[in-house]
């Protein structure tokens, strides 16, 4: 009886780990923000979630919030503890506090770039990846957004 109870510990650490943290956690996340400004679904590209997944790779020995500089608009996110996917996705969601969309401004002092290339309407495509960081175990998120928002002057929907 103690066996099946290791196992099924093992298995719910498990499903912990992954859990927030697939391809359909990303997309759940970033469209329940964008259907609350009548913004079109992103969906899932492979080719941005392997593009993500390198750039991800690359910034696990440090955790540095450093853009990749790519062909992509980009999120970063960094947190220590059970941070998830869905966790970074929700912390730049969380800037809709500071952004005005009718002067498409946001309140002095504060960042809202994040939230708005989330909702940004052209950006249609999305790929993410999550590293544990080597340097001191925290979480690096990158969610990569094609084509890239904020662009100045416009809107984001």
């Amino acid at each position: 009886m103690s066996f099946i109870l290791i196992c099924l510990s093992i298995l719910a650490i498990l499903h912990t780990t992954h859990a927030q943290n697939d391809q359909q956690d990303y997309l759940n996340a970033h469209n329940a923000a964008r259907a609350l400004v009548d913004v079109t679904n992103v969906v899932w590209n492979a080719t941005m979630a392997a593009y993500a997944q390198n750039y991800a790779n690359q910034r696990k020995v440090d955790c540095n919030l450093v853009t990749s500089g790519g062909p992509y608009g980009e999120n970063l996110a960094t947190n220590s503890g059970a941070f998830t996917g869905i966790a970074a996705v929700n912390l730049w969601v969380a800037e809709k506090t500071y952004y005005d969309h009718p002067t498409n401004t946001c309140a002095s002092g504060h960042v809202c770039g994040h939230y708005t290339q989330v909702v940004w309407q052209n950006s249609i495509q999305l790929g993410c990846a999550r590293v544990q960081c080597t340097n001191n175990g925290w979480w690096f998120v990158i969610c990569s957004y094609y084509p890239r928002g904020n662009i100045a002057g416009q809107a984001p929907y």
